[in-house]
């Protein structure tokens, strides 16, 4: 590496050994300290397992920086309670430890990184530094045409959900955020196009989901099955923007008498899919195994063949990767995150135009996968390729990493060609 730079992340979610928010920002921080200094900006909170990852596996040229407000301005949080007014106010609170810490170290590079959320604004956008916003997401809605599907509360949580990002967009700050970004990375098309319009001058798309070593190997040892009665799997919490109910009546459809769909996770939408799985006769083929703890989960993957994923609006999907590394073709709809991980060689791409076409397509492509042994050995063995060349932390870092260095010579060019 020709040049090493002083880099500032902005995560407030970050925590080794976890998934989702607080595994994008312990990834990313963890592999870019590889090629550069690295400091973190994280919340207190996430101090005590990153200490303890650290003493185990120390990472050189990883500095923390723990931040959190005055205990007098958040005596009101109380676990995800408030939390998006937390998190925003954080934002104003790390921009100035953010200042400080520049004016002592001086950073050629700040990138924000958690939330993975567009209509908040990151206030480190302000400083006189290249500044990386993203991968953001959550530009991503379920059509229309599926709302009649859901319960009063997920009918209720999306138009709440649609308020939240129509109000996110108005504020002056986010709007700021955008334009002052060198790279705006989005999670999804969808979100992509919010970030232009937003007025952000470069955007490109980058999924926030990324495995390291350890778990694309881990992953990887999952041994395929052969044997009867072919599986299905679904996992996730039980919410009604996951899809299941489409999954359901989609294996129902399907006609497949000899076939399993189990499903892990638990959630508010738990008692309506297993009334749904009962009103379609396949109750006795269903199982609802609940929340199981992550080392159960995989036993319970590797006892099935084909993950099923048909969110409707997810910024990342996490769990197609983890399938995908784990030999497993994957079934979704053609949305959000799953769209950007899933290809024609890796499982089916189901288009979402309605509830009934979109159950017909998810039971063919089922059909086809149940049938075809040699297909779902084809598409799985494409899949952990796909996920070791794309969505390995090695490899991601990678690409971020030319990001950072094209964004240094874009705002130097004077020094372009010097080390």
């Amino acid at each position: 590496m020709s040049q090493r730079l002083k880099i500032l992340l902005s995560a407030y979610a970050c925590e080794p050994g976890k998934g989702s928010e607080p595994g994008v920002g312990w990834g990313l921080a963890r592999e870019m300290s590889r090629y550069h200094q690295v400091w973190v900006i994280t919340r207190a909170n996430n101090r005590p397992a990153i200490e303890v990852e650290l003493a185990r596996n120390p990472v050189p040229n990883l500095h923390f920086v723990y931040y959190d407000l005055p205990r007098w301005a958040r005596f009101w949080k109380k676990g995800q309670r408030g939390v998006q007014l937390y998190y925003y106010l954080w934002q104003i609170g790390a921009y100035f430890v953010a200042r400080n810490l520049h004016r002592k170290i001086g950073f050629d590079l700040i990138h924000h990184v958690t939330f993975v959320k567009y209509w908040s604004p990151s206030f480190l956008a302000l400083l006189p530094v290249p500044f990386i916003w993203g991968p953001v997401g959550g530009g991503e809605s379920a059509p229309r045409a599926f709302w009649r599907d859901f319960s009063l509360r997920g009918q209720v949580y999306e138009a709440l959900r649609g308020l939240a990002r129509w109000l996110g967009e108005l504020d002056p700050f986010v709007r700021l955020t955008a334009r002052r970004s060198v790279v705006a990375l989005a999670t999804t098309n969808e979100t992509a196009a919010r970030l232009r319009k937003l007025g952000a001058r470069d955007v490109q798309v980058f999924s926030e989901v990324g495995l390291s070593k350890e778990e694309v190997e881990e992953l990887g040892k999952i041994e395929g099955r052969s044997g009867n009665p072919v599986r299905f799997i679904s996992i996730g919490r039980l919410l009604h923007l996951k899809g299941f109910h489409l999954g359901l009546r989609a294996f129902a459809e399907a006609k497949l008498a000899e076939a399993e769909y189990w499903v892990i996770g638990d959630g508010p939408e738990r008692g309506r899919l297993e009334v749904l799985a009962k009103s379609l006769g396949i109750a006795d083929r269903v199982r609802f195994w609940g929340w199981l703890p992550r080392e159960e989960t995989l036993r319970k993957l590797a006892a099935c063949d084909i993950l099923v994923h048909p969110s409707l609006h997810d910024s990342g999907g996490w769990v197609c990767v983890e399938a995908m590394a784990a030999g497993r073709p994957v079934i979704c709809l053609d949305l959000g995150g799953p769209a950007t991980q899933v290809t024609g060689e890796t499982g089916f791409k189901v288009p979402a135009l309605s509830p009934e076409q979109a159950v017909r397509n998810l039971a063919e492509a089922m059909g086809k996968l149940a049938w075809d042994i040699g297909l779902r050995i084809q598409m799985g063995e494409a899949g952990c390729r796909r996920v070791q060349e794309y969505f390995a932390w090695i490899e991601k870092i990678r690409c971020v990493n030319q990001i950072y260095m094209k964004a240094i010579k874009d705002a130097n060019p004077r020094n372009d060609g010097q080390s």
